[in-house]
């Protein structure tokens, strides 16, 4: 039976390799005659005189009998007439516990430029997302050690969550903040159109030493092209679903969806696509869905997603920017009024939503965040008669009350880096914050 099967699978193995000839190259795009390929596969180019090498390209699309190639790497080098060498498969990256610790390429390679352990496994980067009937519901919370967030804003393990803010506002650290302090098992961080600079000093500062050992960190520069910064997205996708489907609970924070979507307009506006939405072309909002549905739970482990979008003006309406909280399960607004007050982290809690927190915290718990954020709104629709002196002391109630509790509640929302507070310690603020205690009494974790 074994002897069988082994033959059957002999029979089907392709033995030929498959050629092919550049025709012409414009801007990004690499036209070739030949050879025989499907949209996704990679293909080799041949270049180079006595010192030969290969360039990887990814099949993008097709012009009459014409294949479209993109290059991982820069075009410099490919002539006319450059051979071309068909896969006959996509690209695929290793991954194994082996990886955890490192720093590596939209490819899957060490960026220090060492050698991939052994023992690793080959992994597909683009794959379908779980069938929504094998998605266990989310039921339990994940602790992140930011106290305004595991109160206020609780995510449940395997929830996605947006962090939508505009630049310079404090996203990256949010994140290094979340990864170090995290009780999931592993993170997997890809850092997508960064600048080369940035990507040490978060390696560095923001993540630390203690964070890198627990994580698989994914970078693809802002100087790469763009196919290398979508593959990043998706290399780092495929590396957190391998150690889901080994049963972990991981943790992906993707920096950010946002370059993600400007790399795939390039790719779209090369290969000839309409712009439609502010210059997006459709193939941007066909490629979030798929990307973004991949995270979540599955029967063996689950996939905690971060993802940050960085909007255009601080316009939470922009297109990528409304797309994407329309397929995540809640998303967390960085104010930059708040960051220029000193308040971090800057995340406006009124603007903020965790769509999955009412499910998996107690009654008392969402009470309790219920009432914070009442005391907190009352006093900032008053703050403006407040600071000008014409309000008077006793007019309200719930005025007099937010005014008396302010100075508490921005404690309670401000967390230095270096601090970590525990999910029990933070629900145990909140209730004696909002209630003296009171709450506390049905609290259960």
């Amino acid at each position: 039976m074994k002897a069988a099967s082994l033959l059957e699978h002999i029979n089907e193995l392709d033995t030929f390799r498959r050629y092919g000839r550049v025709k012409r190259v414009v801007g990004l795009m690499i036209e070739s005659q030949g050879p025989e390929s499907s949209i996704g596969d990679v293909c080799y180019i041949h270049v180079g005189g006595r010192q030969k090498r290969k360039i990887m390209a990814e099949v993008v699309g097709f012009r009459e009998e014409n294949i479209i190639l993109m290059p991982y790497t820069a075009v410099q080098d490919i002539s006319a007439g450059s051979l071309v060498e068909a896969s006959s498969k996509p690209l695929e990256v290793k991954v194994g516990a082996a990886l955890i610790g490192s720093v590596i390429d939209s490819l899957g390679y060490p960026l220090d430029g060492s050698l991939l352990p052994k023992g690793l496994t080959s992994v597909p980067t683009e794959q379908s997302p779980p069938n929504p009937m094998n998605r266990p519901p989310i039921r339990e919370s994940i602790e992140v050690g930011v106290r305004m967030i595991d109160g206020l804003l609780t995510v449940g393990n395997g929830q996605r969550v947006g962090i939508f803010a505009g630049s310079g506002v404090g996203k990256s650290t949010l994140l290094g903040m979340i990864a170090r302090n995290t009780k999931a098992d592993l993170n997997v961080i890809a850092l997508i159109g960064e600048r080369g600079r940035e990507v040490r000093e978060f390696i560095e500062r923001d993540l630390g030493e203690e964070g890198l050992k627990r994580s698989i960190v994914v970078v693809a520069t802002s100087d790469q092209p763009a196919l290398m910064r979508i593959k990043g997205a998706f290399t780092a996708t495929a590396i957190a679903e391998y150690f889901r489907d080994k049963g972990l609970n991981v943790m992906l924070m993707m920096d950010s969806v946002t370059r993600v979507a400007m790399a795939q307009r390039e790719v779209g506006l090369a290969v000839g696509e309409p712009p439609t939405t502010k210059g997006y072309t459709p193939s941007v909002f066909a490629v979030l869905p798929k990307l973004l549905e991949r995270t979540g739970t599955n029967q063996s482990g689950s996939i905690t997603g971060f993802y940050t979008v960085l909007v255009d003006g601080d316009d939470m309406n922009e297109p990528v920017a409304d797309t994407v909280r329309g397929i995540l399960d809640g998303h967390f607004v960085l104010d930059r009024d708040l960051a220029n007050k000193g308040q971090y982290p800057a995340v406006n809690v009124l603007k903020s939503i965790s769509r999955i927190m009412n499910q998996i915290v107690t009654s008392e718990q969402a009470r309790a965040a219920e009432k914070l954020r009442d005391l907190l709104s009352t006093y900032i629709n008053s703050e403006d008669l407040i600071n000008i002196g014409a309000y008077k002391k006793g007019s309200s109630a719930e005025i007099d009350e937010a005014v008396r509790l302010y100075p508490h509640i921005l404690s309670f929302l401000k967390q230095s880096t270096s601090e970590k507070v525990s999910m029990q310690e933070s629900i145990y603020q909140l209730f004696d914050l909002v209630g003296n205690g009171d709450f506390a009494d049905g609290l259960s974790i």
